[in-house]
């Protein structure tokens, strides 16, 4: 089995960026199959990797390892004049508090990323079992998409259940407190009964270079529900700003609505 999935641009365009997206709790690669052929399909040369696995024990070595990992799957996406920038960080759930933590510190691939896309993180009140007690509950908790449901379902590698594992304290209040200089587009589901609203606006308002961006009638997996083409366009928005130094690239001068 390979260690990643990989998704290209269309042959003949030139590569815009890198994107590393990291799933999160009980999600598998394929999860982030739609999502990944969209955004390659503007150019981004898009690799997913495995969920994280986050130890409670021991939250440092965890992120230290997952740090490697990241190093390792960036490293295997360079070509010939290295890894093609603007590298950007796209994590869910715990992929994107395990993303959050290590902002800041020496262990992210290449010293930092050059920005990050955070959806979905978890509030530290998540993971209760009543919020996930049967699998039909879990789905109602992660998404009103039928497609995705339907994925989610037909995939023998999803770990159902795994939204009872709650992420580590130490993680999650490393990733709500992170002082990261980095561009960030926080996205959250208004209808994701798993976040810390208020701790995330807090947050967001923390970052020097942060959007926080919510996703009307949205679940926990904001990436995927039933609103993923608004939300893989915001991401797509995104990444074209960075391109271009956070500027953006239209401004709605006039409006009817």
């Amino acid at each position: 089995m390979t260690e990643y999935s990989d998704y290209h641009g269309p042959e003949g365009l030139r590569t815009r960026g890198t994107i590393l997206v990291v799933p999160g709790r009980g999600e598998t690669r394929a999860t982030y199959a739609r999502f990944g052929r969209r955004l390659a399909a503007d150019a981004y040369r898009v690799r997913v990797i495995d969920a994280p696995a986050l130890d409670a024990d021991d939250p440092t070595a965890s992120l230290a390892g997952f740090a490697d990992r990241l190093a390792d799957a960036v490293k295997g996406t360079a070509a010939e004049d290295g890894v093609i920038r603007p590298l950007v960080l796209v994590g869910a759930d715990s992929g994107a508090a395990a993303i959050a933590a290590l902002l800041g510190s020496a262990e992210t691939p290449g010293g930092q990323p050059d920005a990050v896309v955070l959806a979905g993180l978890p509030g530290q009140a998540a993971g209760t079992t009543e919020a996930v007690g049967t699998w039909d509950e879990e789905l109602d908790v992660r998404t009103s998409c039928p497609a995705h449901r339907g994925t989610l379902t037909q995939d023998s590698r999803v770990r159902r259940g795994s939204l009872n594992d709650a992420v580590p304290d130490a993680v999650l209040i490393a990733a709500l407190d992170s002082e990261a200089a980095v561009p960030a587009l926080l996205l959250i589901g208004d209808a994701d009964p798993l976040a810390d609203h208020e701790a995330l606006a807090r947050t967001a308002k923390s970052l020097p270079r942060a959007r926080l961006s919510v996703v009307h009638g949205a679940r926990h997996d904001v990436l995927n529900d039933l609103q993923h083409r608004s939300v893989a366009a915001e991401t797509v928005t995104f990444l074209e700003t960075l391109r271009n130094e956070l500027r953006p690239l239209i401004t709605v001068r006039s409006s009817a609505w």
